[in-house]
């Protein structure tokens, strides 16, 4: 992946506050959309949900995880030209998370912090798919993932 490249998805990465996160529920793929925080170099990503979810149900029971983050779909002709990251990961829940971090980013959702049954996830990326549009498919390790956030 060319320095163009990782910096679209760099910026993707940064901009994109909604995610998909796929868990396993049953031995099938389960998809909710999430609010996301990435770390500054790309090496983890946090959640902030509820037990009371399914997807936090599912983590407790198989960590294995993939997050999506997608670019808003702003009606163009081919939305296929929008650009999307996969990431398949690890989930491990935190008994203290970025909380400061998160409000920064999320300052209306202070009111979970009050809530006992909200903890944080880290997401650990394995590897990652990256569409920067159509035709341009980028497979990354989670090193190559961390180096674009360089």
């Amino acid at each position: 992946m060319d320095f163009d490249t990782a910096l679209l998805l760099k910026k993707l990465i940064l901009n994109g506050r909604i995610g998909h996160l796929a868990t396993l529920r049953g031995g099938a793929p389960m998809a909710s959309m999430t609010l996301v925080l990435p770390a500054p170099d790309f090496s983890v990503f946090y959640v902030h949900v509820s037990r009371l979810a399914w997807h936090t149900q599912d983590m407790l029971q198989d960590p294995r995880v993939a997050l999506s983050i997608a670019e808003t779909d702003d009606g163009r002709a081919d939305p296929f030209t929008l650009m999307r990251v996969s990431i398949r990961g690890c989930a491990l829940e935190l008994k203290n998370g970025p909380k400061d971090a998160w409000l920064e980013r999320f300052p209306e959702q202070a009111i979970n912090f009050t809530l006992a049954d909200f903890s944080f996830w880290r997401i650990t990326p394995r590897d990652a798919r990256f569409v920067a549009g159509f035709g341009s498919i980028h497979n990354l390790s989670g090193e190559q993932l961390k180096n674009a956030s360089r």
